[in-house]
């Protein structure tokens, strides 16, 4: 009777070799996706610091235990902050100098760029790798020299030495990125228009930069974020006050004794807002750009 109990019972069969790999890549997963999610809320902690501190009642915002969530929410400081400095005038500036600074960045940077890519002449690559050369040259070694250059060219406290370098190429990274990208396009685009008796500027302003616009809305977005959170350049070239930018502005708050953080951090969200406005809207362009500046070898 046993013998026949046990020939009937149903058997258990071992899970095969795809099975556990299965069970391994969903515990792995589980484990990159909590990793990331911890990451994730670790990064986000100053800024929903600063959310919270700016709709704080004045001296609450160092209670400890902190309060993530304020007991009472302070939208005047929002109002407060607006009035207290003349804002909209350091927007104005600020804008300004975006605006400028990137056009600047993206047509001499893409004729640089350009030229690298798709002309041939001596000392293209040494004249090349000397501009990569100054990605490693970090900023402080250059910030006396250039400094010196703009005063004696009496341009201190106007806005020519936040302004000008970026008509000069943009940077040996925006030239490096946009190079990169022209050199993924097709040779013969170019023969066929020479072709036709174009020149190389007709080419680059009809045919390279329509079929450019992923590297070129990464360029501009480098150097709308950079120069919009620039603080150490007008802190050193600007004086007057009629031509602070925002991020100067923001130090308006803050005196030899005492600093107004509800305040500070109200200004420093509505500063803030644009720049994520502007990921939001652009990271299609952005992501597309980075992965394609990399695929050309030449």
């Amino acid at each position: 009777m046993r013998t026949a109990a046990a020939t009937h019972a149903p058997s258990v069969q071992a899970p095969t070799w795809r099975q556990n790999r299965y069970v391994r890549q969903r515990i792995a997963h589980t484990l990159l996706h909590i990793v990331l999610l911890i990451g994730s809320i670790a990064a986000l902690g100053p800024l929903i610091w600063v959310l919270s501190t700016s709709l704080k009642v004045e001296g609450t915002e160092f209670v400890f235990p902190p309060q993530w969530i304020p007991a009472t929410f302070e939208w005047q400081n929002y109002v407060t902050a607006m009035t207290a400095v003349p804002f909209a005038l350091y927007l104005r500036n600020t804008l300004f100098i975006v605006v400028v600074t990137t056009i600047g960045a993206l047509t001499t940077g893409s004729l640089a760029a350009f030229a690298f890519a798709r002309l041939r002449f001596r000392l293209r690559g040494v004249l090349f790798s000397l501009v990569l050369s100054t990605l490693m040259v970090p900023y402080v070694v250059t910030l006396i020299p250039t400094f010196i250059i703009f005063k004696d060219l009496n341009w201190v406290n106007t806005y020519w030495p936040l302004i000008l370098p970026s008509w000069f190429g943009g940077g040996a990274f925006n030239i490096f990125l946009l190079r990169q990208f022209f050199m993924t396009l097709p040779v013969e685009l170019d023969e066929a228009a020479r072709a036709d008796g174009a020149g190389a500027f007709w080419i680059w302003w009809n045919i390279a930069l329509p079929l450019s616009a992923p590297a070129l809305a990464t360029v501009a977005i480098f150097s709308v974020i950079f120069h919009w959170n620039d603080f150490l350049n007008p802190l050193i070239y600007i004086n007057s006050p009629s031509l602070f930018t925002l991020a100067l502005g923001l130090q308006q708050f803050q005196s030899q004794y005492n600093t107004q953080f509800t305040l500070l951090m109200a200004a420093s969200v509505v500063m803030i807002l644009p720049i994520i406005a502007l990921f939001f809207f652009t990271q299609r362009y952005f992501l597309q750009g980075i992965a394609l500046t990399g695929l050309a070898g030449r």
